[in-house]
């Protein structure tokens, strides 16, 4: 499909955030939020192209669009891409001026990245474990160290662009999950997605408690 999201899931994003620009004003010195909705096409985010786009535009709904904003994504085969090198080096403020990371390597190791953290470009909480409905997987497609997942095995959905067949390996932004294990309580590397339609989808995404949501970041 084309990179580009669609105009109609931009526009309402947009008008959505009208109502706290005031507040938004304020946060300028924002450098990381989860994407308060994703395209709405499951683990189709029109490409890692797509999936900037959306970030640069949410980014400048909280008052940093002068900034460049990634999201924080892999990719597999040739010219795969490893989510952390294309981030920018930090430090990294989430909405409400709370730092989650000082650098790449702090962000993959003892970083502050918890539900009470990982706020939304609106500087609001994202649904967890025990919350209705749960949306604590996050799209990364990455491994524990933000690299990619060697070609083979698909865990980014087609590189972005998959609907369907396919699968991608999820975060817990919250930091909980079934087991007290590593992976469950990993906030970019805990699970591939999976489903009755393939994987892909919004619906197989909501299945095992996401809605299609990414992490964004100011690269400077």
């Amino acid at each position: 499909m084309s990179t580009k999201v669609g105009f109609s899931i931009l526009a309402a994003l947009m008008l959505s955030s009208l109502g706290a620009s005031v507040g938004h004003a304020q946060q300028s010195d924002i450098g990381f939020f989860v994407t308060s909705a994703g395209p709405g096409k499951g683990g189709d985010l029109g490409g890692i192209a797509g999936a900037d786009q959306l970030c640069q535009l949410l980014g400048a709904t909280a008052g940093a669009g002068t900034k460049t904003w990634h999201a924080y994504l892999s990719t597999q085969g040739p010219g795969a891409v490893d989510a952390r090198d294309r981030i920018g080096k930090g430090p990294w403020k989430n909405a409400k001026g709370i730092i989650v990371a000082n650098d790449v390597a702090e962000l993959h190791g003892k970083n502050n990245i918890s539900k009470q953290t990982a706020l939304t470009e609106k500087g609001e909480p994202v649904n967890g474990r025990g919350d209705t409905p749960n949306m604590h997987d996050i799209l990364t497609g990455s491994q524990p160290d933000g690299t990619a997942f060697p070609a083979g095995e698909d865990r980014t959905c087609g590189n972005w662009t998959k609907s369907g067949q396919g699968s991608a390996m999820v975060g817990h932004h919250d930091r909980q999950g079934l087991r007290d294990d590593d992976a469950s309580k990993s906030w970019n590397s805990s699970h591939p997605s999976r489903g009755p339609d393939g994987g892909c989808s919004q619906n197989d995404l909501k299945s095992t408690g996401g809605n299609g949501l990414f992490y964004c970041f100011a690269t400077k």
